[in-house]
């Protein structure tokens, strides 16, 4: 016998989005419209009861689509400040620029991060 074949197996990390609490939602919001607002979390999403509802793959489908959503207001935003004249009369501006591109990394790095693991199968979970 091998020496791997008596220690017992690892139990798998729990999955953090499976296992995390929901987070409140708002009465009068409906997942539809928090997708169309951009929310993709799905520590957020959770709190939906339809949410449960659905398939592993229609999920992963609406948190793309948010993730759509997002990226495409915070360009928006960025393109609005971006129209002023003349940064130095408006040196907040500035700031908020930077601010919009950190949203965006943020963002970069959540979709890569819920592509891999929306990537995995059911039963490596």
């Amino acid at each position: 016998m091998n020496r791997d074949e008596n220690e017992p197996n690892e139990p798998k990390e729990p999955n953090p989005i499976r296992n995390s609490p929901r987070l409140p939602v708002s009465p009068t919001l409906t997942l539809d419209k928090a997708i169309e607002l951009g929310e993709y979390k799905p520590e957020y999403l959770a709190g939906f009861p339809e949410w449960h509802t659905y398939t592993r793959q229609m999920q992963f489908e609406l948190i793309k689509k948010a993730l759509t959503n997002r990226r495409k207001q915070l360009l928006n935003q960025w393109a609005e400040i971006n129209r002023s004249n003349d940064f130095r009369l408006k040196p907040h501006l500035i700031e908020a620029s930077d601010n919009l591109h950190k949203q965006l990394e943020k963002v970069r790095l959540d979709k890569e991060r819920l592509y891999a693991e929306y990537s995995m199968e059911e039963s490596e979970i």
